[in-house]
């Protein structure tokens, strides 16, 4: 797919085309669909079109509004000018009106810039005064990354919204059901737990070894469990997937994890890209995260009134498919973390702290939060 065009629908073409360069991490990428929708609304006549790389290309097949992706590698630590060159050509080539570069990098704008896009909007970001002429003030005023990102479809001076409308990723069934069946997953009804163990980085992993013990735990209750994630996952995917109903999905096409998400009755995810996913899908999850500066991890099961990864309202759990993976969840031995007579987690006082952190709380009231 490397300098590929991938395409998904064919709006009237009565204005030019408009141009998204996102962000290429996964959940990152997904939080740009919020940008999407802000300019379908505002310009429902005009092609939509996303920079993508090989690797986050199949979301873009789920995301409505989307005409299609313009799909590149970049290096991501070098200029590479010649390969920039011959995006802008690719660009130019599409007769687009309008650019919006989310991130602030200055290689970022280079492309747009060098294919002549009339109208290129960004933050200063790294000084880019000339490549952007567009230019968007007050980016540190602005407390998320979907706020930074969402505000730049907005005019320069219209206010913010008290609400972005919500990433959406829709997976025909017809794709699911032919995806199921070359793998040879059949239904048969029982409920299948999605497993994401990845993260970028240790921080934000629930420890492997918890993720074997919930999966054990989950087999014995007579779910499925698939275990999902990139190539940095395939070791953890084989120790994962030691017992006959658990499958490994981990490995280089993001694709399989879309679907498989999307069939998942429940995802247990660390905060990675996937979980963003999952959201997205509106599959219900829980969140392996750390609780805020005590170097601990739990398990979050976040309410409908809980935003989810930064910007979604994340539905519960649903009792029926959910209820096992709530209490082996909370069941669980932490890692490094003994637990206290009264059967919290140990946490570090904090008198500024005005809410209770998850790590407060009972272990089965914190899985049920």
């Amino acid at each position: 797919m490397n300098s590929a065009s991938i395409s998904t629908v064919s709006p009237d073409m009565s204005e030019p085309p408009i141009l998204i360069i996102p962000y290429m991490w996964i959940g990152d990428f997904v939080r740009c669909h919020t940008v999407v929708r802000l300019l379908r609304e505002r310009s429902p006549t005009a092609a939509i079109d996303v920079l993508t790389t090989s690797m986050v290309a199949p979301l873009l097949d789920y995301m409505p509004g989307v005409r299609k992706g313009i799909v590149v590698d970049l290096p991501r630590k070098r200029l590479a000018l010649n390969q920039h060159r011959s995006l802008a050509r690719r660009l130019r080539a599409e007769k687009y009106g309008h650019a919006l570069v989310m991130p602030r990098t200055w290689k970022a704008a280079v492309a747009p810039f060098l294919a002549g896009i009339p109208r290129r909007t960004g933050f200063v970001g790294e000084g880019r005064f000339g490549l952007i002429n567009d230019l968007r003030f007050g980016e540190r005023r602005l407390p998320r990354m979907a706020d930074r990102c969402a505000a730049l479809a907005l005019a320069k001076d219209e206010r913010t919204p008290s609400a972005w409308p919500l990433p959406e990723l829709k997976v025909p069934a017809a794709d699911c059901a032919n995806w199921r069946q070359r793998l040879g997953l059949a239904a048969d009804g029982r409920p299948v737990v999605a497993l994401a163990p990845g993260a970028v980085g240790p921080s934000k992993r629930w420890p492997g070894e918890s993720y074997v013990e919930l999966a054990r735990r989950l087999c014995a209750e007579g779910h499925w469990v698939w275990v999902i994630g990139g190539p940095n996952e395939k070791d953890l995917g084989a120790e994962i997937a030691a017992r006959a109903q658990i499958r490994d999905l981990t490995g280089p096409d993001l694709r399989n994890a879309i679907l498989a998400l999307a069939l998942a009755d429940v995802a247990v995810s660390n905060d990675s890209g996937l979980l963003h996913v999952a959201a997205a899908l509106g599959t219900p999850g829980s969140s392996a995260r750390p609780a805020p500066g005590t170097g601990l991890r739990s398990i979050r099961s976040p309410p409908s009134s809980r935003p989810l990864t930064h910007w979604r309202a994340g539905p519960a759990i649903s009792r029926s498919a959910g209820s096992g993976t709530i209490a082996a969840c909370a069941t669980f031995p932490w890692t490094g973390s003994p637990r206290r007579s009264d059967g919290r987690l140990p946490v570090r006082s904090s008198a500024r702290r005005s809410k209770p952190c998850v790590g407060d709380l009972p272990l089965m009231q914190a899985a049920e939060r």
